[in-house]
């Protein structure tokens, strides 16, 4: 049951609502980003999403309130693998010019304590309207080795990322690093081909921010988890992913906050909103050019193609 602030709400407390991109103080190796949505807040039913740490999941908040111009909810989570059962992790953010001003803290433990800022998410103005055009093609993977690549979090250059180049192809070991594009962009047309090993999950980043879920689901149902999803937030219409281990292609068009999507030659996803940042995201900042992210911890993945065509608005 959603806890709500009620007879403590005021007018000011209505400051809260909107949707919050959220970075993580400090952070600036990982570059940990965190969502926010709040509505209600000045009426009677306060309601609240988040995608943060330690899930992966776009998730309604179970406990919320605000109580003397402090924002606070609760999650009940596994946040420490060494530790068995849950632990309660607490968040209070107060509204300082314009801004959340948050902490955050697993009860009884201090030494998780850090402090995050939040931004109201910016409108992104770009559709998908007909009047956009290539440029060039920008060439990311070029079968050759990891030039334009770096590890996620930075790695000293004497330690391997667990990614290498076989036989033209882009191979990650299992546990091996995220990969981060050192060029960004912002509109733009993606191709990539790739194959996924058997209940493998990998995932590719789009600006940095927007999670393309990767995984072997092959006769699947379609979900928001499942292969070709905008993690948590947008399903693909049909599971149009083939077989572990075998060849697959992707083409992605994101404009502003429009993305669609080719799976193996058929549309799965077309012109859907993307609202938020996702749990892959380590840039908040959702105005600005990002880069491109590849996940590298959860299974085998290669890819043998990955090209970006930047968007530049015709005359």
């Amino acid at each position: 049951m959603l806890v709500a602030s009620c007879g403590l709400a005021t007018g000011d407390d209505s400051q809260f609502n909107g949707r919050w991109d959220i970075t993580i103080n400090g952070d600036s190796t990982r570059g940990r980003a965190w969502w926010l949505e709040v509505t209600g807040a000045g009426g009677d039913v306060l309601r609240g999403k988040f995608v943060g740490a330690p899930g992966g999941q776009l998730d309604e908040i179970p406990k919320l309130s605000i109580q003397d111009g402090e924002l606070r909810f609760v999650f009940d989570r596994r946040y420490l693998h060494d530790q068995r059962g849950l632990q309660k992790g607490l968040y209070w953010a107060r509204l300082e010019d314009g801004k959340l001003k948050g902490t955050f803290e697993i009860e009884g433990d201090p030494s998780t304590y850090l402090e995050w800022t939040g931004v109201r998410a910016p409108v992104l103005t770009d559709k998908d309207d007909g009047t956009w055009k290539r440029g060039d093609a920008v060439t990311l993977f070029d079968g050759k080795d990891l030039t334009g690549w770096q590890s996620l979090p930075p790695l000293p250059s004497a330690k391997p990322s667990g990614w290498t180049v076989k036989d033209g192809n882009l191979v990650n070991n299992p546990n091996a690093h995220d990969l981060v594009s050192e060029k960004k962009f912002f509109n733009f047309d993606l191709h990539v081909e790739y194959s996924i090993g058997a209940r493998s999950n990998s995932g590719i980043g789009l600006r940095g921010r927007y999670e393309l879920q990767l995984f072997d689901d092959y006769g699947d149902p379609p979900s928001r988890h499942g292969n070709g999803a905008i993690y948590g937030r947008i399903a693909p219409k049909t599971n149009a992913s083939g077989p572990a281990g075998e060849w697959q292609t992707l083409d992605i068009r994101l404009i502003g906050r429009q993305v669609s999507e080719n799976l193996n030659g058929m549309k799965v996803i077309d012109k859907a909103t993307i609202d938020g940042l996702t749990a892959m995201a380590i840039d908040a900042n959702e105005g600005d050019p990002g880069p491109f992210t590849l996940q590298g911890d959860l299974g085998n993945v290669e890819f043998r193609k990955i090209v970006v065509y930047p968007l530049l608005k015709a005359h």
